[in-house]
């Protein structure tokens, strides 16, 4: 192993990362009492540009007034290619109190345009005498910010996560599909005859999940579309945590208890990461590197995938 020691990602639960537009006011007291451990207003993409004014004046109200109770608190500007990106910050910054935890940054091409936040950011923090610093996550969504997403991921030590936005990239991709996650009908493979559907996202979120798990960042899987699709939603979701990616987005309430049940260990895995834990203390009180579990050959590295599993289960619990 490199002797530069990977970093641990910040310790908080984000199983579910709920979205709602911020001109729409209503919505505000449902997610602050819904399931997801992560509360996103938007201000970008849901937001006509008519109502980028008065949707951010919304949120800084909504941020003021509403009780978050313990939810992780996050706002998405608009990109960096607008003339609204700004005033969302310097707006959210002077005019919010301490409950506002993070900015999502959204279409991140490079790292100088984190860079550019963080330096905006930071002026307004010092100049105003802000005593909690506002966190970073990212949305990787195009075909320059998966190209890049190595340096975006070392940007800052403001940076908490990042996230696959499916629909972006894939139209900077150029990829021919109006879907945005999941299962692609063209994206396969043909054997005798039979069609064996692939996953035209995973390499673009392992790349995430390297990039994030080198720079101690929690990697996140972004939306999927077909809000009516629960089973295509729960496998691509099982997808991502397999691949290592701690949630996912929710663009409907009705994913939020999806999302939480695939990014919560079960009970039965739980049980098993610990009991193999204790098969490897046994080994090592007996001066053995290795031992046999049910039948496999558990080792240190074994442990290693033993306590992310009881370490996630541990977290959610105290949350």
């Amino acid at each position: 192993m490199s002797f530069r020691i990977q970093p641990a990602a910040p310790a908080r639960p984000n199983r579910c990362q709920l979205f709602g537009p911020a001109s729409n006011t209503k919505l505000f007291a449902k997610m602050a009492t819904s399931a997801a451990d992560v509360i996103n207003i938007d201000l970008e993409d849901s937001v006509a540009p008519s109502d980028k004014d008065s949707a951010r004046a919304n949120a800084i109200e909504a941020i003021n007034t509403v009780d978050w109770g313990n939810k992780y608190l996050s706002v998405r500007i608009n990109g960096l290619d607008t003339p609204y990106w700004y005033r969302d910050v310097v707006d959210l910054l002077e005019q919010c109190g301490d409950r506002l935890d993070q900015i999502m940054i959204p279409k991140v091409g490079c790292a100088e345009d984190v860079y550019a936040v963080d330096a905006l950011v930071t002026a307004i923090e010092r100049a105003k005498g802000r005593s909690k610093q506002i966190s970073f996550e990212v949305i990787i969504e195009s075909a320059a910010g998966i190209a890049h997403v190595e340096a975006i991921a070392a940007a800052s030590p403001r940076l908490q996560a990042m996230s696959l936005g499916a629909a972006d990239f894939a139209a900077s991709m150029g990829m021919q599909t109006t879907g945005i996650g999941g299962t692609q009908e063209n994206y396969y493979m043909l054997r005798e005859g039979a069609k064996y559907w692939s996953d035209p996202w995973h390499w673009a979120q392992t790349a995430i999940v390297a990039a994030c798990r080198t720079h101690g960042i929690l990697p996140v899987d972004g939306p999927f579309g077909d809000f009516s699709d629960d089973d295509g939603f729960i496998a691509q979701a099982k997808r991502s945590a397999t691949l290592g990616m701690v949630g996912k987005w929710a663009i409907h309430p009705k994913q939020i208890a999806l999302a939480n049940q695939v990014f919560t260990p079960s009970e039965e895995a739980v049980n098993e990461a610990r009991e193999i834990l204790a098969a490897m203390e046994d080994a090592k009180a007996k001066g053995e590197g290795a031992t046999v579990y049910k039948g496999r050959l558990v080792d240190i590295a074994s442990i290693k995938q033993a306590e992310v599993v009881v370490a996630q289960a541990e977290l959610i619990a105290k949350n």
